[in-house]
């Protein structure tokens, strides 16, 4: 892990959603009929015609927005956040140790790194280095990018390494060993492609990855798994399961539980539905569970959450409920579950968490955190609330040791509350602040309040506010509007020292948009917004910002909206649909050409979300296609697009055409930058996160002031 605050920043709003891997240029976008798009050579992503463009867009954006002392005073500070040993280090247990992957100004690249619960409560702990990923690229003349570590129970000795080059999802895997430091002489090693590998005990794993022509989905995932022994060539291991090429991705795993050993096959059909088998004697079993419901099995529990109305048994389970039963009892045929969560129109349970002897759930009401402990017991299990997060803030589970003991660990922010790390132990109402952010700006003036906008079908949708305290409702203060409703992912309170550096401190209003097509209410929240129905979304975000004007927080010229990855398709609605409410808008990594998608790096695995623009599909899908509704002679707001040429999950590419078209329909204040490390996400490492964070709040701010 990194730390609980750069984590959360990386991937709020960009790493929820898409996943992908893109290894050759045929991937990068597949043939469409010439003279259907004049800028489809920019699909092209490493041709030097390309690389050119780019090149020459970097130039004119640096020029206007990175060459002045605010974008250098915007970006020091931020990168001072980033690299500050004051920030917490978010830990994980594996056995006796806790683990960390941590970068700041002498490690860039980063370093993954252990130490002891002792040494980790004192203020400077000392840390046992493992892999200095600096160290490791002037070795080996690389850009590697550490993807996390796989370290095999009981004993966690052994791991395998995900190294990506250049920050994207594509990853080399490799065996380390933790007692010596060193990567395994002849150990497991995969090469870089899209790979999902798992420990089978300390001489064989399940392997999914390319394994030759033929062998990925149509999504680019990995179709088939292998099982692989040590010793020899992966090209012999032997086949466990083989998915079809229309599936999305395929996997398996086993449970080293002492007692509760299982392998068990996953098979992903789209985004959202999910095929699950025990194998067993060499035959493949399948959990007759639907196949939308999330499901996991632990110890001798199966825990299943709906995501559409399930009736089995002679009863019906509304969308969003967990229900738990014994696993055995289930795969031999029995239907008893007990219900240990049921959603009402204020509450969503975001997830939960096993400790060794209960099950601590994350749940939202209104957007706002609340824990509960269930200890399983015959009938109805045993339930008990664990402390809250203060009003406005979140609180989350971000460690448990279940298969050893009770031990929790909880990090509590919010919007102007930097992040306390704590650590209890079921059974104990003792909680131990163990680590504590200080404050990397004052936030003594300002509030920070929830509101509820009324959308075009009366949805009443939730938005949260941070202002000025003693703030003049005239219209008059620059606002940024943040938005992502996609995926079923919630978006919640959290503590952004960029946000309050760039943009608090300068006055600026901040926002958060609730919005339908996010997970803040459940599944059906998720649902009512998918497919034809996602103008919902669109529709909830400008409901918020008509409110916003409204209530005299703000007016339009003074407005602006920002969103990656799905944000980035949702403010590039904003953008084409509603020009009239914005004063600028920031689209980074953004799905923007909806009929071409498909083709595009990820876009295969989404089809679930949005539709399928090969198919009739399109007849809904092009009213939310941003490439395609732009329009000559129209007023839009200036508008800055972001990419990363090693994004592997939404890609270059449809912001590239986005811009390039924008552009050559004579339109104006239409910028673009491209940073070429990074992957989906803000950068490669701090200072260009910083300078990605920096170019979009001066860009914002000079806009909107």
């Amino acid at each position: 892990m990194v730390t609980l605050g750069t984590l959360r920043l990386a991937c709020r709003f960009v790493c929820i959603g898409l996943a992908f891997w893109l290894s050759t240029p045929a991937l990068a976008g597949s043939p469409a009929p010439a003279g259907d798009d004049p800028y489809l050579w920019l699909e092209d992503i490493h041709a030097d015609r390309s690389m050119d463009w780019v090149k020459a867009q970097n130039a004119i954006t640096t020029k206007q927005f990175m060459q002045t002392p605010d974008f250098a005073r915007t970006s020091d500070r931020i990168n001072e956040v980033l690299d500050s040993d004051a920030r917490v280090p978010t830990v994980n247990r594996l056995g006796d140790r806790l683990y960390n992957f941590w970068k700041d100004k002498a490690h860039p690249a980063g370093v993954w790194r252990s130490t002891t619960l002792e040494e980790y409560r004192k203020a400077v702990p000392a840390w046992d280095g493992l892999i200095d990923i600096d160290a490791l690229n002037q070795a080996e003349n690389a850009h590697w990018v550490f993807k996390g570590a796989d370290c095999m129970k009981p004993n966690y000795q052994r791991c395998l390494v995900s190294l990506s080059p250049g920050g994207g999802d594509a990853v080399e895997v490799r065996e380390f060993d933790i007692p010596t430091k060193s990567f395994v002489k002849d150990g497991f090693r995969i090469p870089v492609a899209k790979t999902y590998a798992a420990w089978i005990d300390g001489d064989r794993l399940f392997v999914a990855t390319d394994f030759g022509p033929g062998s990925m989905t149509v999504s680019g995932y990995p179709r088939i798994v292998k099982e692989w022994q040590r010793g020899t060539p992966l090209s012999t291991a032997q086949v466990v399961y083989e998915g079809a090429t229309t599936d999305k991705e395929v996997s398996a795993s086993r449970d080293r539980t002492p007692g509760y050993e299982r392998d068990l096959v996953s098979v992903r059909k789209d985004f959202f539905h999910y095929e699950t088998y025990l194998r067993k004697d060499g035959k493949l079993l399948r959990m007759e569970v639907p196949t939308d419901a999330a499901t996991e099995v632990k110890r001798e529990w199966l825990l299943i959450k709906t995501r559409s109305p399930w009736t089995v048994g002679g009863t019906t389970y509304m969308t969003g409920t967990l229900l738990a039963t014994k696993f055995d009892d289930f795969m031999a045929g029995k239907r008893d579950f007990v219900v240990l969560f049921k959603p009402d129109a204020h509450s969503a349970l975001r997830e939960w968490n096993w400790t060794r002897h209960g099950v601590i759930l994350e749940e939202m009401v209104d957007v706002q955190s609340q824990l509960v402990v269930l200890t399983p017991q015959a009938g109805e299990w045993k339930s008990e609330p664990l402390p809250s997060a203060p009003a406005l803030s979140t609180i989350s589970v971000v460690g448990t040791d279940p298969d050893v003991s009770d031990e929790y660990w909880l990090d509590t922010e919010g919007f102007l509350t930097p992040s306390t790390l704590q650590r209890g132990v079921l059974g104990d109402s003792k909680l131990e602040t163990v680590k504590q952010q200080p404050a990397f700006f004052d936030a003594s003036q300002f509030r920070v309040s929830q509101h509820f906008a009324v959308s075009k079908a009366g949805t009443r949708v939730p938005y949260f506010e941070v202002d000025p305290k003693g703030m003049k409702l005239n219209g008059s203060s620059p606002t940024l509007e943040i938005g992502y409703g996609g995926f079923n992912a919630s978006v919640q309170p959290f503590y952004d020292a960029s946000v309050g550096r760039s943009w608090l401190e300068r006055g600026g209003v901040y926002v958060i948009a609730n919005i339908r097509g996010g997970g803040e209410y459940g599944p059906d929240w998720h649902n009512s917004a998918v497919q034809s129905n996602r103008h919902r979304s669109f529709e909830d975000f400008a409901a918020i910002t008509q409110d916003l004007v409204k209530r005299g927080v703000t007016s339009p010229k003074h407005l602006g909206a920002r969103g990656a990855s799905n944000g980035g398709l949702l403010v590039g609605n904003m953008l084409t649909q509603y020009p009239q409410l914005f004063g600028a808008i920031s689209c980074e990594l953004p799905l923007l050409d909806m009929k071409r998608y498909s083709h595009l790096a990820a876009g295969a695995a989404s089809m679930a979300e949005f539709g399928n623009p090969d198919t009739s599909d399109w007849d809904f899908m092009r009213s939310f296609s941003p490439y395609h509704n732009v329009k000559a002679g129209v007023h839009y707001p200036p508008v800055l697009f972001y990419t990363t040429t090693s994004d592997d999950r939404v890609g270059p590419v449809q912001a590239r055409k986005m811009a390039a078209k924008m552009q050559g329909m004579g339109l104006k204040n239409v910028w673009f930058y491209e940073n070429l490390e990074g992957g989906h996400s803000s950068g490669a490492n701090n200072q260009q996160s910083a300078t990605k964070q920096a170019l979009t709040y001066t860009f914002l701010w000079d806009q909107l002031k």
